[in-house]
């Protein structure tokens, strides 16, 4: 095929050989040090996975991004079937979107039983798949004698979201200077909670509550009014008022009986 590597000893191509053996969600080697560095991304182009931080150096190249479901590797249906034919492997759904395992998951218990059953594992599967995981079809196909270059397609591009690669732009910046981005913002102003829960933000500029407060949300009480009123006292004023409305009323004493 066009763009692959075919491996003779395994009888597959390269980037799928190295895509089932390759561990994922393991520290990378290269930026060890770096903050999210879990390589949960595949290129095709090199045959290796690799971490976010290492996408500016493969942006060009094909990738794939690994995901995790149940604690296994999984990709998405839709990304694999631009690859390699997926007919008859058993798809789960996860975050709306229907994904492949890429090997088969170690049983507890051997099936025993007369339902539909993995062609090479002997996984419990639904109808009408034959194959519980990617590795596993590989595998059927190869024992069978059959020509896996007839199950392969043509993917000349394959790229990941812009969202992934906004990700890897961001974690680069921190990396390298340690400070928010310019795009990002920050919100100086504090809010006042009360003890409703409501947040009044009139402009409560305090530097450990030294300053004062805007406005005072009066509770509403039994008579259904609600008011409010601006105040010039100091936070701490402010803070044991809302406490004293938010007190609960005590039980009621009884007159003593003479």
């Amino acid at each position: 095929m066009v763009g692959f590597v075919v491996c003779e000893a395994e009888e597959r191509p390269a980037w799928l050989d190295a895509l089932l053996t390759d561990k994922f969600f393991v520290p990378c080697a290269t930026h060890e040090t770096a903050k999210k560095n879990e390589k949960n991304i595949f290129c095709l182009d090199c045959c290796r996975s690799i971490c976010p931080h290492c996408l500016p150096v493969h942006r060009s190249h094909r990738l794939l991004q690994v995901r995790r479901y149940v604690y296994h590797d999984v990709i998405r249906q839709d990304d694999m079937e631009k690859l390699i034919d997926c007919s008859y492997v058993q798809a789960y759904t996860t975050n709306s979107a229907k994904v492949l395992f890429l090997n088969q998951r170690p049983q507890t218990r051997p099936f025993k039983g007369s339902g539909n059953i993995c062609g090479t594992c002997e996984r419990s599967l639904q109808e009408p798949y034959l194959f519980c995981s990617l590795a596993c079809k590989v595998d059927h196909l190869i024992n069978q004698g059959k020509d896996l270059a007839k199950y392969l397609h043509e993917c000349d591009s394959l790229a990941l979201s812009d969202f992934v690669f906004a990700q890897s732009e961001g974690l680069k910046e921190l990396e390298e200077g340690g400070h928010i981005s310019p795009n990002s913002t920050l919100d100086n102003t504090m809010a006042f909670h009360t003890s409703s829960g409501s947040s009044a933000s009139g402009g409560v500029g305090c530097k450990t509550l030294g300053c004062t407060a805007t406005t005072e949300f009066v509770k509403r009480r039994r008579s259904g009014f609600i008011g409010s009123r601006t105040l010039q006292r100091p936070c701490a004023a402010v803070t044991e008022m809302a406490v004293s409305f938010n007190r609960r009323k005590g039980i009621p004493q009884r007159s003593p009986l003479y």
